[in-house]
């Protein structure tokens, strides 16, 4: 169960109002005028709000420099309709079911507002010029769980649409189970190598439905988002600026946030593989306009803390440091 955010903010969409708790550094609702940067951190499946808030907070205070007096620092928590409970939460506090929220599902309570419509409400209020007038860049940024939220919003989202003139987006894709394929392919690997081939849907119904696949979406604002086709989404997605951070020692097959579904596991058999799979895959469709980079995080296993304050996560979030690019 879920230790809940401290501060509650108000959203109200075509699709009704709710409120979703988060961490945040500044007064949300004030100008905020010598802020250039916002860094948005998306938690993973615990829901570890309070804890990833604070990786984002020494991953400022590593990059050194003005990083923390000129950037807004923001954790949103998804809770789940069990933290709801246990915590006896207004009606009003915006609730999914359990695991759902990464695919950009709608709440099951108090409205039906998507994941996804929540991270673009938050996007319109940092272009907001009467809060933010200087800002120039949004890093949304998430880890296992958060990290799958990101890649697939990254994908399905608007957030290109709602941003004012001025402002970059830059997408931090870390250590998810899974990855959005565009074709039915998968990696087969032998020992060091991969290749791709056709998936065997009678292994695995279901391997290339949405969130794994384009097939079967559910989800309103995924279809919506998708109604211009999935090749020119495809297209724009590969143009984003977008890190994958893969800690080299995520390898755990039994570790125990891994997707281990049917369709999870026709994609790598843990993580880091499934990341440098995807990645190699997504490179080879796009040998022009490509936009993204993979770095690796040494010695690291699944911590979102570990990742976020290493030196690539620093470069990722602030762009104080470096890292390599792997191919």
């Amino acid at each position: 169960m879920a230790i809940v955010a401290s501060y509650l903010i108000t959203f109200t969409t075509p699709h009704g109002a709710g409120q979703l708790p988060i961490d945040v550094s500044l007064d949300w609702d004030k100008p905020q005028p010598q802020v250039t940067r916002a860094v948005v951190m998306f938690h993973g499946k615990g829901r570890d709000v309070d804890g990833y808030y604070r990786s984002l907070r020494r991953a400022a205070e590593s990059a050194g420099g003005d990083a923390v007096a000129t950037s807004i620092l923001m954790a949103p928590q998804f809770l789940n309709e069990e933290d709801a409970r246990a915590h006896h939460l207004p009606e009003r506090v915006l609730r999914w079911r359990q695991g759902t929220w990464e695919a950009g599902t709608d709440a099951a309570g108090p409205s039906p507002i998507s994941a996804y419509e929540v991270i673009d409400a938050l996007v319109a209020h940092l272009s907001d010029r009467r809060f933010y007038p200087n800002l120039k860049i949004i890093v949304l940024a998430g880890h296992s769980g958060g990290g799958q939220a990101m890649q697939r919003y990254a994908i399905a989202g608007r957030a290109e649409q709602i941003l004012a003139p001025g402002i970059h987006l830059r997408y931090v894709v870390a250590n998810p189970s899974s990855y959005m394929y565009f074709t039915g392919e998968r990696p087969v690997f032998d020992r060091d190598r991969v290749h791709f081939a056709s998936g065997d849907a009678q292994k695995c119904h279901n391997f290339n439905h949405w969130k794994f696949g384009s097939l079967d979406v559910h989800e309103d604002y995924v279809r919506q988002s998708a109604a211009e086709g999935w090749p020119a989404l495809e297209d724009a997605f590969v143009r984003k600026d977008v890190t994958y951070l893969l800690g080299t020692a995520d390898i755990d097959p039994h570790e125990k946030d891994l997707d281990t579904s049917c369709a999870g596991e026709m994609e790598g058999p843990n993580r880091f593989l499934r990341g440098r799979a995807y990645y190699a895959w997504l490179h080879n469709r796009h040998a022009s306009g490509w936009s993204q980079r993979l770095w690796f995080v040494p010695d690291v296993a699944h911590s979102g803390g570990k990742m976020f304050t290493s030196e690539c996560g620093v470069a990722a979030l602030f762009e104080r440091s470096s890292c390599k690019d792997q191919e």
